[in-house]
């Protein structure tokens, strides 16, 4: 008997350490497959000239990048000047101006930022932020470098903010006592000690936002211009790496389709260079003592601050200021959907039988469901268990679980493009189908699995553990039949998060699943997810109405997700 407890112990330990270094091998086979498919392009091109010349004309078998590698790297760095900024002072003013009731309403306006679709925030580029640009600055054309910055800018804002009102947050208390003590004001403190003291966690979000500018595809495709020539003003047309790879891949053979996975491996090592940078600046930050770290909103009473400093007075109406612009145009973006959306939907529209002329949503419920169905079925059984390994069977400081760290950051800092890649060479062997779509979508959203779940089996105590142990369970029994089910909560948030990013995703979906507005009769088939679906009637086959639509469900299928794991958040917290 004990003999095959120690087997069933032995095999449910190998099951889920293999999970954990699933993530290790799905990193190494997309760089693999990516740099295997553009290698004969960049021996047969050069690498040098590959990426320094400066013309791309596939016609002419001319393939050089450099004017699309600029046109990255400035719009990458002109949205972190608008995003970043602005996503800085909102996270100031929801930590230490937000009025108490209003501070769930900010946290919840965030979320709702940073789970709409990117096709979405393109869609309202387009239609609306473009021509306001073109009126306003009396241009030829709204779209190019200011347009894609501006919405790369809006895009990025809701990690800025998150990730930089959290170091805010984690500031120790004694530093503003400090700070009160020596007769500083409320503003000096705030802008001279706490914003200093966090400048670690707000390089970690510049970061994040930055690797998510250069991943960007559908949103800047659409506002663009989509040019492939050096940039020389704000309304200059560009075309970055991304919007280069899906702009041609449809078409592209022989040589000038491996040029393309050559573009999806630079962007790649731009990724890998990006995440480099952020594990520094982890390793720099010094761990602080536990006891120091009083929340600046925590605490008993409030300070009598002495108000001087007309600077620090100054940032602080301009944090309040651009915390309400950040409400209006959220505003303005889901009222200007929904006015233009609402009237164009119908039942007909939601549920008739589409054809290629008159094309309905029936199809995208049925694609979006089969994707939504089988990415789950494969990435929650693979994140449980290696939540599980990454809780349950490694100590602390352990150089694996450092190592398998590294690779689930890595994987989820990967775009959705190069995923995209990935899926075609790796699942499209018999064409695309939703199942292909549902195999990558499943790497994408592994990562986001394990760390919910994860979060969720730490926050389990230790004396259930113990208890069911002693009372003559196994370990793997104790997991199953105690740890799991009170960490079951972690598992639902896990579940609806994945559901939310499966919705909104299209770039990686175009490559894998197909874009057929048709009802999928397996998923052999192929397919359009709405995202993707709204993306063949903004910029492939465009169609307004259906446009507004699709966008109008995206929108309220994205808000259901988010009350759903609002809600989660807060039983669990509850429960916690």
């Amino acid at each position: 008997m004990v003999k095959s407890e120690n087997k069933s112990e032995k095999a449910a330990k190998i099951v889920f350490i293999t999970a954990a270094c699933f993530s290790i091998v799905a990193v190494f086979a997309i760089v693999l497959f990516i740099f295997a498919s553009a290698f004969p392009a960049l021996q047969e091109i050069g690498t040098f000239k590959f990426l320094f010349g400066s013309k791309w004309f596939p016609k002419q078998d001319e393939y050089g990048l450099l004017p699309m590698i600029v046109a990255t790297l400035l719009v990458t760095v002109s949205a972190l000047l608008i995003g970043g900024a602005f996503g800085i002072f909102t996270a100031i003013f929801v930590v230490y101006f937000c009025p108490k009731k209003l501070k769930g309403f900010f946290n919840q306006i965030i979320v709702l930022l940073a789970g709409i679709p990117s096709i979405i925030y393109g869609f309202f580029g387009m239609i609306v932020l473009s021509p306001a640009l073109k009126s306003l600055f009396n241009a030829e054309s709204g779209n190019g470098l200011l347009a894609s910055a501006l919405i790369l800018g809006l895009m990025i804002l809701p990690t800025v903010t998150s990730l930089t009102k959290n170091a805010l947050e984690s500031v120790p208390r004694s530093y503003s006592e400090g700070s009160l003590a020596l007769g500083a004001s409320r503003e000096q403190t705030i802008f001279r000690i706490d914003l200093p003291a966090a400048k670690t966690g707000v390089l970690s979000a510049l970061t994040l936002g930055a690797g998510r500018a250069i991943g960007e595809t559908m949103a800047v495709l659409v506002v663009c211009g989509n040019s492939a020539a050096f940039p020389d003003g704000l309304f200059s047309p560009i075309r970055p790496l991304t919007v280069n790879i899906v702009n041609e891949m449809g078409y592209a053979m022989g040589l000038h389709r491996q040029a393309l996975f050559a573009t999806g491996l630079v962007l790649l090592v731009f990724i890998f260079l990006l995440n480099g940078f952020l594990a520094f600046i982890k390793r720099e930050k010094k761990e602080k003592d536990e006891a120091n770290r009083t929340l600046v909103g925590g605490g008993a009473g409030e300070y009598i601050y002495k108000v001087r400093g007309m600077g620090s007075k100054i940032l602080s109406v301009v944090s309040c200021l651009i915390a309400a612009v950040v409400v209006l145009v959220l505003g303005i973006l889901i009222g200007y959907i929904l006015v233009n959306g609402l009237p164009e939907i119908s039942l007909d529209f939601l549920f008739g039988k589409p054809t290629y002329k008159t094309p309905t949503l029936l199809g995208a419920f049925v694609s979006t469901g089969w994707i939504i169905l089988l990415s789950l079925l494969i990435a929650i059984p693979l994140g449980v268990g290696a939540a599980i390994f990454l809780v349950e069977y490694t100590k602390p400081g352990s150089k694996l679980v450092k190592v398998i760290r590294v690779f689930i950051d890595t994987l989820s800092g990967i775009p959705s493009i190069v995923f995209g890649l990935f899926g075609m060479i790796a699942f499209c062997a018999g064409g695309k189908s939703l199942f292909a779509g549902a195999l990558t979508l499943s790497l994408m959203i592994l990562p986001t699995v394990i760390r919910s779940v994860e979060e969720s089996l730490l926050a389990v105590q230790n004396s259930v553990r113990e208890g069911s142990l002693a009372l003559g369970a196994t370990k793997v029994r104790t997991i199953f039949k105690v740890v799991l089910p009170s960490a079951l909560s972690g598992v639902v948030t896990a579940i609806i998060l994945s559901v939310g990013r499966i919705v909104s995703e299209s770039a990686a979906l175009i490559f894998t699943a197909g874009s057929l507005p048709m009802v999928p009769s397996s998923p052999l088939d192929s397919g359009s997810t709405f995202a993707v679906l709204m993306y063949n009637f903004t910029a492939e086959n465009p169609n307004m109405e259906a446009a507004y639509a699709t966008a109008t469900v995206l929108l309220m299928l994205v808000f259901l997700v988010n009350l759903a794991a609002y809600f989660c958040e807060k039983k669990w917290k509850k429960n916690k």
